[in-house]
């Protein structure tokens, strides 16, 4: 609903003036800031000029818009003149008239919220604007309208046009000096921008400096690793092939003592070669140096070498080694030692966290038949959940009761991990303290590869 607040006719320059004039102390009745107000009325002084000057008259009517989610002072100035040629030019900023109607409704509407202009040869021109009120302005109500009306009729409709004049002036001079300010933070901010955007480029200069440093670093890492696991090789292969003649009496007899000092001997060396191994392992994979050579296989072969390498490590008559049936499992076609290889440690780690009870290795393939899960089961003193992820990691150990009797150094699953991404899989754990733990393994059922694509091309693959 709209409530008339004032209407003023357009019959002279001094009416153009007053309509201006009312336009600023209408809108400062209503709460509107001094530069809004100053929009505001330069707005109706640029419409009703248009109106005056090139209709010949014409009125303007002041209102207080009840009717949006937010009041505002809708402002209708209306004539019966022969209306503006060429208005979509106008309203798009590109007409330009000798008395500069173009440039005044092109600006009074940007001064606006709403601005709204009908227009037709002979019939005249309405412009309709409203500007909303500011958002801490509590509603206007009946009797905030009747002081507004009462304010208005109280100063009169006579004014000073000199005066009128000397506030536009001041006006002027006030936006002025908002656009200075605006220009020198505008000029601050762009000094700051820059001086940020000289901090970013030397960032990212330092960043890739220090990921050029991380890269040489990770490469000598990896050259060292396979080094000196070459290195150690050897030393390890001649004290195990020593303590093995010992063992075999081939130098003479040994008494109990010796006996089980070569053994321990034999034990050390096979386990730092096993650690030799990972580490090489570990450095030919970050070398990308590691070969894929996938080939035809049975599971249950697979499942009987590994039963056939594992059971000797059985140490104790309270833990059984199960392996479940293979008969409904696919052919498998992917690189059996590197598979071989991620089952062993899984087993080698059921071994060594296992006091009692059983360890159970089996696999089973998904509904589709491409992939298969083996996995790895046992009722060991388990992992909690939040180190899942921890093992997965280089050198990542858990703390547990049995750690100072198993020794490791934290790479055997890390290096399942990477082997089973080699494979076009993933490895994964489920445990709970005191329960025990499922390791699994999921990989394709069938490894793509170009060697077997060329196989296949040539019609000798293996169904």
């Amino acid at each position: 609903m709209n409530t008339p607040l004032l209407r003023i006719r357009l019959e002279s320059a001094q009416d153009v003036a007053a309509a201006r004039r009312r336009a600023r102390e209408l809108a400062a009745g209503l709460g509107f800031s001094p530069l809004d107000q100053t929009r505001i009325a330069s707005a109706v002084s640029e419409i009703a000029r248009n109106a005056f000057e090139y209709a010949g008259g014409g009125g303007v009517t002041f209102a207080l818009d009840g009717e949006r989610p937010r009041q505002a002072l809708a402002i209708e100035v209306s004539d019966r003149g022969p209306g503006v040629r060429d208005l979509a030019a106008v309203l798009d900023g590109t007409y330009r008239s000798p008395g500069g109607m173009g440039l005044g409704i092109a600006g009074s509407r940007r001064l606006m919220d709403c601005f709204d202009i009908r227009s037709a040869a002979g019939e005249g021109t309405t412009v309709r604007m409203a500007r909303v009120l500011p958002g801490e302005r509590a509603r206007v109500q009946g009797a905030d309208i009747e002081r507004i009306v009462r304010e208005l009729s109280r100063r009169g409709a006579q004014h000073d046009s000199l005066e009128e004049l000397r506030q536009q002036n001041r006006e002027l001079l006030a936006a002025l000096d908002e656009l200075r300010e605006r220009q020198d933070e505008l000029a601050r901010l762009t000094q700051e921008l820059e001086a940020t955007n000289r901090g970013v480029v030397a960032l990212y200069a330092e960043l890739d400096e220090r990921a050029e440093e991380l890269r040489r670093a990770d490469m000598m890492k990896t050259r060292f690793l396979s080094n000196m696991s070459h290195e150690l090789r050897t030393p390890l292969s001649s004290i195990r092939a020593l303590a093995n003649l010992l063992l075999n009496r081939l130098d003479g007899d040994l008494s109990v003592e010796q006996e089980r000092q070569v053994r321990l001997i034999l034990s050390s060396a096979q386990t730092l070669g096993e650690t030799v191994n990972d580490l090489l392992d570990l450095a030919k994979i970050e070398a990308g140096k590691t070969e894929v050579v996938p080939a035809w296989f049975d599971s249950a072969d697979l499942f009987a070498a590994l039963r056939t390498m594992l059971t000797p490590l059985l140490d104790t008559p309270h833990v059984t080694l199960e392996f479940a049936s293979t008969a409904r499992l696919p052919r498998l076609y992917t690189d059996e030692p590197k598979l071989t290889q991620i089952l062993r440690n899984f087993v080698s780690n059921a071994l060594k966290y296992t006091e009692r009870g059983q360890i159970r290795v089996g696999a089973q393939c998904d509904a589709r038949g491409d992939r298969i899960t083996f996995f790895v089961a046992d009722t060991g003193i388990g992992i909690a959940p939040e180190h899942h992820q921890i093992i997965f990691e280089e050198f990542g150990q858990v703390q547990n009761r049995l750690q100072q009797r198993v020794k490791g150094t934290g790479l055997g699953l890390p290096l399942c991990r990477k082997l089973a991404a080699l494979l076009g899989g993933e490895v994964g754990v489920e445990s709970e303290l005191g329960v025990g733990s499922t390791f699994r393994l999921n990989v394709p059922v069938r490894l793509a590869s170009s060697v077997e694509d060329e196989r296949e091309t040539s019609g000798d693959a293996t169904p």
